[in-house]
């Protein structure tokens, strides 16, 4: 009789099932519908097309709805100053292409290396960030829709009119700023701390591990969104000094978790339950000042750590002038880290898309799979031609994750959005109807995006061929050409941008964990001495678990991936987080010396450096793990003990499994 738990004998369904690969691609994403950017996406993508077709110029409508799309797809940050970054930039790139692309539309062969040659420039520009990544990427959709489709009036109109449409998004998002003025940095600042508060309530069980998580994410993205208002603020501003100073105040608290969970007790129920007050008072300033903390007393040295630290917290929140801690001009105690000036980060960002050996790589091989398209749908009758370069352009954009999860997700997507499109051309009456059905299907846009890929394109697709069909005025004829121009696209990316480059074969984990492990030995030797000072340390600490949270990211990409490269991923990661426990065993240690614990000596704390490194050179470049035994020779009373245990661990996962 077989065993309750072992698995059933494979049958014929299970013969059908989809391989596991492709079922994560397919699921999707828990996230919040952002209702605002819903009513944003329905306004501003209808009213266009409204005001064209009481014109009498729909065609002109049209193209506004499509600089509207642009905007709505760069709607994504929650600060204010940030959307004007988000969706202006682009939209300014969003112009200058379709003037390049109806410049040249008609060239034949000119306009396939113009166009190619925006594919390149396209393609680096991706590696530098989030908004040049969308300027790129609008920068190269609209060339190709300027080269492929003939635009109404005079050259500088379709550009005039699709950024118009485009700052119509950026006029609604900002309507509520002069009353919501610091709302989302706030708000980000509270979310953190309440990430806090359930990483202590995680301490000393299962739960620990996923609740850190959430506290990098959280806390990235309260980095950012107060760093990026910082590097636009001059002098003094009261309320950007808060909200530095309170991020500043949670470190502590953050850095007394990983005791926490070390000594497996959890935490009284008292300390996360006053992380919370202190969130909503992050949240909603008042008037009145905050009570002190009721804490019961600490039962051990972490929870005493974390009960001095929010007791400052609660200090600094009924602080009326908080420039005592950190002020704009001098980086005093800044825990954060003060941003370059924007023309310094401009420079180097320059310098490293023409220097990088990356951004040449994600250029050429963009603008490999565009020349390849347009040179296609130039020798061969491709109805809607401009269609294929397009699906080339979201598929391949190489920051945007893996480039064959994209294509399959981009095939699928399609076809369920030509589904709604052809009920729809061949059901409702073109005209005034228009308006009503763009107005449905553009709230489903930014509903469906944060679900993942292959669900916003769904979303898009009927939009773009709505749109079209306004210009075009193809009706139901456009949805099986479409639906072939999408799959020629999906093929070309990926013959030419992903089974013909050897990097996609590899997974390159092992160079970015292994870089992160070697940073991992410097915080090491920094958290147990004087030559640091206690900021810097705080900043290296932050910088690792933002590393780590990118190689998160990355494996969350290669997990999507078909065999070998998503088995390898996975072999990959149970070390990862193995060094994720190494920098909490090290931040825990650093806390038990602040309450009393005996510091190492200089050649224990060398010890683990070393055998760090040897970790690193052994990951270096590896696409199988392999053995790399650890050899400690410090005292087992050391505060070093747990930290070693961590390492050793960490070299056993990295040995080969017999």
């Amino acid at each position: 009789m077989p065993r309750r738990d072992s698995p059933a004998p494979p049958g014929p369904l299970s013969a059908l099932a989809p391989p596991p690969w492709l079922v994560r691609t397919l699921k999707p994403q828990a996230a919040p519908i952002p209702w605002a950017a819903v009513a944003r996406a329905s306004v501003a993508m209808s009213l266009p097309l409204l005001i064209g077709l009481a014109a009498g110029q729909p065609e002109y409508g049209a193209l506004a709805s499509m600089g509207a799309l642009s905007g709505v797809i760069g709607d994504t940050a929650d600060a204010y100053r940030m959307r004007i970054f988000n969706i202006a930039v682009p939209q300014l790139f969003g112009a200058l292409g379709v003037t390049i692309g109806s410049l040249v539309f008609g060239h034949g062969w000119v306009a396939v290396g113009v166009v190619t040659l925006v594919a390149l420039v396209s393609g680096m520009m991706s590696t530098i960030g989030a908004v040049a990544s969308v300027s790129g990427l609008l920068l190269l959709l609209n060339s190709v829709v300027g080269a492929g489709l003939p635009m109404p009036g005079e050259w500088w109109l379709a550009p005039v009119l699709m950024t118009g449409g485009g700052l119509l998004v950026l006029t609604l998002a900002l309507l509520a700023w002069p009353f919501r003025s610091g709302v989302p940095e706030r708000a980000a600042v509270a979310g953190t701390y309440r990430s806090v508060a359930a990483l202590l309530e995680a301490a000393g069980t299962e739960r620990y591990e996923e609740a850190r998580a959430e506290v990098t994410t959280s806390l990235n993205k309260s980095y950012d969104l107060v760093l990026a208002r910082r590097t636009r603020s001059h002098g003094r501003n009261p309320d950007l000094v808060r909200l530095i100073a309170q991020l500043n105040a949670i470190t502590p608290v953050i850095e007394a978790a990983p005791a926490a969970h070390q000594c497996g007790v959890p935490m009284p129920p008292e300390f996360p339950a006053e992380v919370r007050r202190l969130a909503d008072a992050v949240a909603t300033p008042r008037d009145a000042d905050i009570p002190a903390p009721e804490l019961p007393a600490p039962p051990d040295p972490s929870a005493d750590a974390v009960d001095h630290a929010l007791r400052h917290v609660a200090e600094l929140l009924n602080d009326a002038d908080p420039h005592g801690i950190v002020t704009i001009k001098d980086d005093t105690d800044d825990r954060l880290g003060s941003p370059a000036a924007l023309r310094v980060r401009a420079r180097r960002a320059a310098r490293n898309v023409i220097l990088s050996s990356a951004s040449w790589r994600y250029g050429l091989r963009l603008a490999l799979c565009i020349g390849i398209a347009q040179s296609l749908v130039s020798l061969i009758e491709v109805p809607r031609s401009y269609w294929v370069a397009l699906t080339v352009t979201f598929v391949l954009k190489p920051d945007f994750g893996s480039v064959f999860s994209r294509a399959v997700l981009r095939a699928l997507g399609t076809a369920a959005g030509l589904v709604v499109a052809a009920a729809v051309l061949s059901q409702v009456p073109r005209g005034w109807w228009d308006v009503p059905v763009i107005l449905v299907l553009a709230s489903l846009i930014p509903a469906f995006t944060p679900r993942g890929y292959g669900y916003q394109t769904a979303a898009i697709t009927p939009v773009i061929l709505l749109l079209s069909d306004v210009l075009n005025h193809q009706g139901f004829g456009l949805v099986v050409p479409r639906l072939v121009d999408s799959l020629i696209g999906c093929a070309i990316s990926l013959v030419a941008g992903y089974l013909l480059w050897p990097e996609s074969w590899h997974t390159r984990i092992g160079d970015r964990l292994a870089d992160t492990v070697a940073d991992t030995a410097s915080y090491v030797e920094s958290a147990f001495g004087t030559a640091v000072d206690a900021a810097a340390r705080a900043r290296m600490r932050r910088g690792l678990y933002r590393d780590l949270s990118v190689i998160r990211t990355e494996f969350q990409r290669a997990l999507t991936e078909p065999p070998p490269m998503g088995a390898r991923a996975a072999a990959w990661w149970p070390l990862v987080i193995a060094v994720e426990r190494i920098v909490d065993a090290t931040t825990a240690a650093a806390v038990r010396i602040r309450h009393g614990a005996g510091e190492p000596t200089l050649t224990e704390v060398g010890e683990v450096a070393r055998q760090l490194r040897e970790l690193a050179e052994g990951l270096r470049g590896s696409e199988i793990l392999e053995e790399v035994p650890a050899e400690f020779t410090g005292p087992q009373e050391s505060v070093l003990e747990p930290l070693r245990q961590e390492v050793v661990a960490a070299r056993a996962i990295a040995s080969p499994r017999g």
